[in-house]
């Protein structure tokens, strides 16, 4: 059985006319819960989707529209139960846009805030990261990552440090290129990174060799990026109907799909995909409602999508 995918907008209006339906009843029911996973090194648990800000966010101060754009998605984040806000130095006016955003917000108790350090050294590092404390408005990270393995072993001394002191409350390290995925798997057995984060989706199912194995292995927390592959999947699955079978676990369209695969990995803690688009937003934040797909039902999954070809 197949079923219509629906657009990102068609979800967007479900989900507001149920809201409505609901806030006009006598006892409005309470929301549903959110999926969630734990953080091995803690214990910790949070939300399955989070929000990366790479080029989205990229907004400078001049654009005045584009900041309160960046405003709207972010407390909507924050409404439908977000918490990992990710960033770097490396995309440009992104951390200014955030912070701006979240003096705009207020009150923001389920913020995990995550950034990265990208630069050489070990002064340049800390100045880097004092930097981006600033423009957030945060006195310190939930979690500070070695961005695309810069200059890894002189970062990781001092987060180690600022971990010991309170500063952050947890480090990690990144990669973005299959191509290092050896190295970064020689990371990930022998170094105490809490956070490993790197590539996966359906169209790039390389980290299942080495690296989801290995992470699970050594208990570290797994951040995904690049779950639609810069975009590519929708192409590939433009006007193509969803299997009937993903309405069992609550999937409601394309990129709940893709992104309900992805946080279903055993291995997988949090995947950030970025946006600046309102309804982009609300779409993914469904891949949270519902449950995850069984291993059974990921197969399922993974043979519809390869028999679209």
């Amino acid at each position: 059985m197949l079923m219509k995918a629906m657009t990102r907008r068609q979800w967007i209006e479900s989900i507001g006319a149920a809201g409505l339906a609901l806030g006009c009843g006598a006892n409005a029911l309470a929301a549903p819960a959110i999926i969630r996973k734990p953080i091995p090194s803690s214990g910790e648990d949070i939300p399955t989707i989070g929000i990366g800000s790479w080029q989205s966010f990229d907004v400078p101060a001049s654009n005045v529209a584009g900041r309160s754009n960046c405003t709207d998605v972010l407390r909507k984040f924050f409404e439908l139960g977000g918490g990992m806000v990710d960033s770097s130095p490396m995309y440009g006016n992104a951390q200014a846009a955030i912070g701006q955003a979240l003096a705009d917000i207020g009150d923001t108790p389920t913020l995990f805030s995550a950034t990265k350090v990208w630069t050489s050294g070990r002064q340049a590092g800390i100045q880097q990261m004092e930097e981006a404390e600033r423009l957030w408005g945060v006195s310190s990270f939930d979690l500070l990552q070695v961005h695309n393995l810069v200059d890894w072993s002189t970062h990781l001394q001092w987060l180690t440090r600022w971990k010991e002191e309170g500063r952050l409350r947890y480090t990690g390290i990144t990669t973005s290129h299959g191509s290092r995925h050896q190295e970064f798997a020689e990371l990930v057995r022998h170094q105490p990174f809490d956070f490993v984060q790197f590539t996966y989706s359906l169209g790039n199912r390389g980290a299942e060799a080495s690296l989801l194995p290995l992470a699970q292995e050594h208990g570290k927390a797994v951040i995904i990026n690049r779950a639609f592959q810069g975009g590519s999947l929708f192409s590939r699955v433009r006007g193509k109907p969803l299997p009937g079978f993903v309405a069992d676990f609550g999937c409601q369209s394309w990129a709940q799909f893709f992104l309900k695969w992805v946080t279903s990995h055993p291995a997988v803690t949090c995947v950030i995909p970025a946006t600046s688009k309102l309804h982009h937003l609300e779409d993914n934040m469904g891949a949270m409602q519902g449950r995850l797909p069984t291993a059974d039902e990921r197969q399922e999954m993974e043979r519809y999508f390869d028999s679209l070809g």
